[in-house]
């Protein structure tokens, strides 16, 4: 099977859902609407040049961040195999929908600023005697049932999130 995987730039065009499905897993959705400009070099104005609206998929690793994370109106970058998913509307109308099976989501940017909590930051710690991987997180795994998430009134057992600065 081949597969399309593509970055595409953009703003959220609908509050993120999040869903819980029949066989356990969880998936987040949302529209995004990606703008093309070009410059018009006669009038040395940008001119809007179209829309690409798409809608986007999380699974797994994406769902907490993305729902903890993005609203309507946000700007992302987001990466993930293209699909194109076609199906009759209740009139009888053939319609075509391009779909994203997002691998990676997050802020452009270039167009607003972010602060960064690692799932790491938030996972309870082991201050016990014991193995030296006790109370490790991987980077990227999901926080356990006890860990706060993004937007809380305070970081889980009084870790403060890392700033991260360039």
């Amino acid at each position: 099977m081949y597969e399309a995987n593509a970055t595409v730039i953009g703003t959220i065009a609908t509050q993120p859902i999040k869903r819980d499905l029949t066989n356990g897993e969880q998936v987040v959705t949302f529209r995004l609407a990606s703008n093309s400009r070009r410059l018009d070099h006669a009038s040395g104005q940008w001119m809007d040049n179209g829309t690409l609206y798409l809608t986007v998929s999380c699974w797994r690793r994406l769902v907490p961040g993305v729902d903890a994370s993005l609203r309507r109106g946000d700007p992302i970058i987001a990466y993930g195999q293209l699909r194109s998913h076609e199906y009759r509307s209740k009139d009888g109308v053939e319609r075509r929908d391009l779909e994203m099976r997002a691998t990676a989501v997050g802020p452009d940017l270039s167009r607003c600023a972010a602060q960064v909590t690692r799932w790491s930051d938030l996972a309870p710690r082991n201050t016990s005697a014991g193995s030296s991987a006790v109370g490790r997180v991987p980077v990227g795994d999901p926080p356990g049932e006890d860990a706060a998430v993004a937007g809380s009134a305070a970081p889980a057992r009084g870790n403060t999130p890392e700033s991260v600065s360039t």
